[in-house]
């Protein structure tokens, strides 16, 4: 399991142009199965990423982003092993 964290290294202004082919880029994965669950920070200075695989696959997904490809947002990549859920997100669990 990877917890995915993308900051805004340009003003949200900068990012907008390119929130539908991120969205786009994001639909790709969740179909694929790698991305598991993602949404914005708050307050607006990126976004986070939950998702399944191994690293060097998921490495070069997050290099096909938009926001990596303008340079709109930096990547934090850390891998964890989740060894208790609530209840309904065993799947989680490695």
């Amino acid at each position: 399991m990877f917890i995915v964290s993308l900051r805004y290294v340009v003003p949200i202004e900068d990012v907008e142009p390119h929130m539908e082919g991120h969205m786009a880029w994001l639909e790709k994965y969740y179909a694929s199965g790698t991305f598991i669950a993602s949404g914005r920070k708050v307050p607006r200075t990126g976004g986070v990423i939950l998702a399944r695989g191994d690293r060097e696959a998921l490495e070069a997904c997050l290099s096909e982003d938009p926001f990596a490809v303008h340079g709109i947002a930096e990547v934090e990549i850390t891998e964890c092993a989740i060894s208790r859920t609530a209840e309904g997100l065993g799947a989680l669990r490695e």
